[in-house]
Formats: C-alpha cells, structure tokens, sequence
C-alpha cells in the first residue's frame, strides 16, 4: 500500500511538474509548430482606441531564426499598389514571457522579426480607409476599403486587418472578432460554434486566400435572402440613415441574377453569394469611391445613399452582374499570375480584356438577351463605351498594359478594361458569331476555356491567345494580334456595318456632374480646386449655365468648392429638382465669373446606332444572333 501510495504521489508530481512547464513556456495549441497550426486571429471591434482596432495573431511556433510579417500591398481585382501596411500603428511582438521582441519595420507592407524562435504572437492596431479618402492623394478604392464606425459599421475587408506571415500563406486561420451588440455580419467566410451569451464571432479559412477573399461586413439587421436554383444569395444593407432596406432591392436583385442564371446556363461554380452594400453618406469621412470589388462568392458594392431608388437599382443591375460575371474569369479562368498572387510583389497577366473587359461585356450583353433593358439601351451603351475610351490611349497595346498595370503610363488607363476592354469582347464575339454562322460566341467561348481550366488549373499567360486562335479561326487570331497584342485602333464602324448598323448622332440625359462613369470634372491635385474638364462634350447642364471646359469652379450656392466640399454637392445633385435654381462663381483665365439659373434636366449629344437601310438578310441574321444569342 505503501508503494502504491508513493507511486501514485509521484506521478501527481509529475503531472503538476509538467504542467508547470507547459505554463510557463504556453499552451499546448500554440507549441505546435506554426506550419502545422492555426493562425489563431483575434480582432476587437468593442474596444476601440482612438477610433482603431487591435488586431492580435498568435502562428504557433518558429522553428526559423527570424521571421517576416506582411500586410498586402495589392490583393486581387484592384489592380493598383494601395499599400494597406500604411493604415498599422503600434506594430508590437511578445515572447512566451510577455516581453516585447525587436520588430524592424522594413518597408511601409513589412515588418521584420529577428527573434522568431522566441515569438509567441504579434499586434497591432489598425486604421480605417473611409475616414482618409478626403485627405489622403493615395486612395483606396472604397469597396477595397475599410471602415470602422464605433457601435454602427465595420467593412472588414480583411486583407486591411489582417496579415501573413513569410511561408504561412497556405496555413488555416480561425479568426475571433468580438462584437457590438446589435450587429450582425453579412459573409460567406465559414462561420463556427461560439458558447451561447458570447460576443463574439468565430471563423474559419482554410488558407490566407480565403481570408482575403470573403469580406465581413457588421451592422444592424438589414438582410434579405433568395434561392435561384441552388445557389443562396443574401443582400446586406448598411445604410446610415436608413433611407433604404435590403427588401428594397430584393426584387430587382433576384430578377437579374435570375437573367443571369439563364445567360450562363449550366456554368456554375457556387452555392452561395453574398452582396454587401455600404451607403456612404458623401460626408468629409464618408466613402466616395463608387462601384464594386469581385470576390469568388461576394461582393463589396458602395453607393452614395442620395441616389434615388430607380437610378441606384440600375447602377446595383449594372455593377453587381458585373461582379457576379467574376465566377467565370478571372475567378475561374484565369492564368498562373492571378493563380499564385504575390500579394507583396505582385506580377500582372496579359489578360485584363478578359478579366474585366468579358465580365464588363457581358454584364451588358446579358440584358438585352434576356430581355432587361431594350435595343436601343444596348445600342446606346456600347456607344457610350466607344466615346470613353477615347479618354484613354487608343493606341496602346492592351496586353502590354495589363502586364505593366501598376506603372506609367499604363497604370492611367486602366479604367479603359471596363471600355474598350469591353468593346475588344464585342469585336471577338461578332467575329465568332460570323465564323459560326450565327451559333458561337464569346460566351461559347469561355465556356471552352472552363472546360480545360478551373479555379485549381490555371493557363500559361503567353499561350492563350494562340489557343483561342486554334479553337475558333486564323482572323480571331489576327484580330488580336493587331488590336489588343497590338497598337492598332479598332474600325468599329466596320464590325456595326457587318450587321446592318450605322452610327448617328442623338441625346441623351446625363447626370449633372458625371456622363455614366465619367465626369465632366476633376480635381487639381496642386491645391484640390476642381476644374471643368476640357475636350468632352458637355452637358446642357453646364452649356446651358454658360460654363466652359477649363473653368475652376469657385463656389456653388455660397459654398467654397475644394475636393472636400464638392463631394457632398455631388451627392445631393442625385435628387436635385429641374427647377433648382443654382449659382455657381467660377475663374475663366484669371477673371472672376458668376452664372445662375435652373439646373434643368441634363442633356449631352451622342453618337447612336441605328439599322442601315436595306440590309441583307445575313446582315439581319448575324445582328439578332448578336442581340438574341
């Protein structure tokens, strides 16, 4: 009894001797080494500091003498370096004593940590985007951003919260985020158990890509749901002053991903989509850049919350099915550059007609085949593209500026992979359908491309071109070669006569400081005075008044305009009244000018397509398999 007594006493010794250990040095999770474990992610959206989050990573353990920590540069679909390391402060690592460790901050995306071994996590605070962009020249686009609004909203895109460490992309992260009461969060980032009464949410993400890839966002219940066929999709609406609700875009939503369905027909490639709508206020720390960010099963959508509800459903049609067109390419289809994305040293694919021209093309195309908008809308549309991509260099290689994308001069006509990245779509698709006779098109097209590639398999960037070429016809082949490999400017008046269409001159009616996408201004980034842009056409609004292109705007109504103040104006000019009365003060060559009368109903001329007269009859054939499908 006696030896069994003493035995039994010095393995409960033991036992307390090693759990002694363990507790001193930490946790059994958290000695496993880290390219084995979690990165266990802890983000506090309760305990604010100075309108900041503290975001805290615990990897596991180094078995490496020093180690790297990075926040993204870049991250897939913005296309622009935003350095998202700018918006940390307070970067600090602690050993398994609580110590702090040295930390060398190397670039404004790295920081540097001689003393790996020793590290048991690191933290740091983190800035929001949406309360810079008034001030800051180096902007994040908003859907890209990030907002912190204490009690009330939290966009957490969370490649600006959260990072990674060098060799631990591919590692799984579980992330806690404690949270206000009252919010709810709309993602389609996989949600785990938390204990009943927690405030807290937990998720999981199998690699860093799907952290980055699924969006948050955390605000009061505003949430409405529907099944098309068997894919979920889910809108979640932040709107300030709750001007709008989920429920108010439900139907518009519901009949264009419905269309949508339609149009890809059995291209599918998710079970779950989430629209995430942010309503800016146009306030000084307000959101101002409008439009949308790609995601495979989401998508972050911002817009002023002073539109009036048909102008903001027709944006929400035009951007959203855009977005969603994403699930083909470059979610899908896409090269090995897209596919293992550097998002510190990024390189750029060849492909950006693709990417975003077919995605930008068919969120047009697939209206009027499937009956949402009418001819003459379409007709309209793919004028208006060919009029602003004259904006841009027309003759510029266009794989030459996708693969050179984040510098001069290609990185200022990017925005032409949503114009005339969308017209090149057209020409091919055109080119197809008479190569066929009338039964293929660019949407076949990807279709094939799907079939040798996936979300798993990506294509060698040099050699899609030539396999497009073998797959459809030697004059698709010298199409690219000449104008997208190539410099030479697209006769589209050749590809219209080819189905019996001219182009003619018409008007239509325009917002007061934007044609669609474009605007009839733009800012001085010398003082941030706003001028009106020259050589555009202009619209009544501004010829009606008097104005010029070249005319700095001094004040509208009494208020001094800058890039500050002109934001909120623009916003309120989404519900302005015909019969307004306006006065705006401008500086015309050094002198000082006042002009004042009715706002009016904005009108700008532009170039239409109409039919010619006496077309063939395999002209009549090739336009309805265009428009029809």
């Amino acid at each position: 009894m006696f030896t069994q007594l003493f035995v039994a006493m010095r393995n409960y010794v033991l036992v307390l001797l090693v759990c002694t250990i363990l507790l001193g040095c930490k946790s059994t999770q958290t000695l496993i080494k880290a390219e084995e474990s979690k990165v266990l992610t802890h983000i506090d959206l309760i305990k604010l500091n100075q309108d900041r989050v503290l975001v805290t990573l615990d990897p596991g353990a180094f078995t490496k003498e020093a180690i790297n920590f990075y926040i993204p540069k870049t991250v897939p679909g913005t296309y622009s370096l935003d350095n998202y390391g700018q918006y940390i402060e307070e970067f600090k690592a602690y050993d398994y004593k609580g110590e702090e460790l040295q930390v060398t901050q190397s670039d404004k995306n790295t920081w540097f940590i001689s003393s790996a071994r020793e590290l048991d996590k690191i933290s740091y605070y983190v800035n929001d985007t949406f309360d810079q962009e008034s001030s800051s020249s180096d902007v994040v686009f908003s859907p890209a951003g990030t907002n912190i609004k204490a009690g009330e909203n939290y966009m957490l895109n969370l490649h600006g919260f959260v990072g990674y460490f060098e060799g631990l992309k591919e590692v799984p992260y579980e992330i806690t985020i404690d949270v206000p009461s009252g919010l709810t969060a709309t993602t389609s980032l996989s949600k785990s158990a938390v204990a009943e009464g927690e405030s807290s949410d937990k998720f999981m993400a199998e690699r860093y890509f799907e952290v980055i890839d699924n969006p948050i966002m955390y605000a009061s219940p505003n949430n409405a749901s529907f099944t098309i066929n068997d894919i979920e999709i889910t809108i979640g609406v932040y709107s300030p002053n709750n001007v709008y609700k989920a429920s108010d875009f439900k139907l518009k939503m519901e009949e264009m991903m419905r269309a949508q369905k339609a149009f890809l027909g059995d291209t599918d490639s998710t079970r779950e989509y989430n629209i995430l709508l942010y309503l800016s206020t146009m306030d000084q720390d307000d959101a101002s850049g409008f439009g949308a960010l790609e995601h495979h099963t989401s998508t972050v959508v911002v817009f002023p919350e002073q539109m009036p509800k048909e102008g903001l459903e027709q944006l929400m049609v035009d951007v959203v099915s855009h977005e969603f067109f994403h699930i083909v390419t470059p979610l899908n289809v896409h090269s090995k550059e897209i596919h293992y994305f550097d998002y510190n040293e990024p390189k750029m694919s060849e492909h950006l007609w693709m990417y975003e021209g077919t995605t930008e093309y068919f969120a047009n195309l697939f209206q009027i085949q499937q009956g949402l908008i009418e001819e003459r809308d379409f007709y309209n549309r793919i004028i208006g593209k060919i009029d602003n991509s004259l904006f841009y260099d027309d003759a510029m290689s266009f794989t030459r500026m996708s693969k050179n994308i984040y510098e001069d001069p290609y990185k200022d006509n990017y925005a032409n992979v949503y114009e005339k990245g969308a017209l090149i779509n057209m020409c091919v698709d055109i080119l197809l359908r008479e190569w066929s006779d009338g039964e293929k098109g660019v949407l076949w097209l990807l279709k094939e491309l799907s079939s040798r590639y996936d979300e798993h398999t990506p294509f060698d960037d040099m050699a899609l071109i030539d396999e497009i070429t073998g797959m459809t016809s030697l004059e698709i082949g010298i199409f690219f070669e000449l104008h997208v490999q190539g410099d030479q400017p697209i006769d589209y008046e050749a590809f219209f006569g080819k189905m019996g269409l001219s182009i003619a001159m018409a008007q239509e009616e325009s917002s007061y400081f934007f044609k669609g996408d474009i605007p009839y201004i733009d800012v001085d980034p010398s003082d941030n005075s706003i001028f009106v842009r020259q050589g555009i056409e202009l619209s009544s609004f501004f010829t009606s008044l008097g104005i010029q292109g070249g005319d700095t705007l001094l004040s509208i109504d009494g208020s001094a305009i800058d890039l500050e103040s002109i934001r909120p104006i623009i916003g309120q000019s989404f519900g302005w009244n015909p019969d307004k009365e306006i006065h705006i003060e401008i500086m015309r060559e050094g002198e000082k000018m006042e002009f004042k009368g009715p706002v009016g109903r904005p009108l700008v001329k532009i170039r239409s397509l109409v039919p010619l007269e006496n077309n063939t009859e395999g002209q009549v054939r090739l336009r309805e398999a265009w428009l029809k499908g």
